[in-house]
């Protein structure tokens, strides 16, 4: 179960504003995020990750406080045990491609499950290919196995498939949902696509003027 109780500033379009998260999701859910631009999803995965400090509230996966403004626990991201796919990839431009998904591997595991995320994706032609070659969508598709390397028990993905062609989007939609049950993970992913999001979610967080509101569909 991951319990978020948190509200933190955020700046909107309309100007400033509060975002005031209350959620309980059980463990292994594939949690599409929804909401207008600006609406704070990005900002939510962020502070998930433990890149971002909430205002005030408590976040809990399962039995960790993972943050606590009144005990003042801020647990690092290091110590969250969570997988970050980022909108700009943040993909290592000194690293080929293999590189980059072999390095978030953990450490003395095997490389198996790394050289099948290569094949499904469809990397083995660009395995020794430097990042500033790649385009726009083989940067996302090699940000996403990188991710999924990790066998993470939480992964946060802002906008996986934003960058990649509609037949490519369909082949990813179907195999993150099928990494997402092979680890057993519990998943977020932000999206602004409906067919998208109807297609992974097993449920759907709304954020809508600053407050959320959890739906199940599946």
């Amino acid at each position: 179960m991951i319990e978020i109780d948190i509200k933190h500033h955020i700046q909107t379009s309309e100007g400033k504003s509060i975002l005031d998260i209350k959620a309980k999701i059980p463990e292994n859910q594939l949690v599409c995020i929804s909401g207008k631009s600006g609406a704070g999803k990005t900002t939510l995965l962020r502070i998930l990750a433990g890149l971002t400090k909430p205002m005030f509230g408590q976040i809990k996966f399962g039995d960790i406080i993972v943050f606590d403004s009144t005990e003042k626990i801020n647990l690092s991201p290091q110590k969250r045990n969570i997988g970050f796919m980022f909108q700009d990839y943040a993909l290592f431009p000194n690293l080929n491609v293999e590189e980059n998904i072999f390095f978030a591997q953990p450490l003395n595991k095997e490389g198996e499950w790394a050289g099948k995320l290569i094949k499904i994706f469809d990397l083995e032609g660009l395995k020794k290919q430097k990042i500033e070659k790649l385009s726009g969508g083989q940067k996302q598709r090699v940000a996403l196995a990188r991710v999924l390397v990790q066998k993470a028990p939480i992964l946060l993905l802002d906008e996986p498939l934003s960058a990649i062609d509609r037949e490519m989007r369909i082949e990813l939609q179907d195999e993150i949902i099928k990494s997402h049950h092979l680890l057993h993970s519990t998943t977020f992913v932000v999206s602004h696509d409906e067919d998208e999001i109807n297609k992974m979610a097993s449920c759907i967080l709304y954020i809508k003027n600053g407050k959320a509101e959890l739906v199940y569909i599946k």
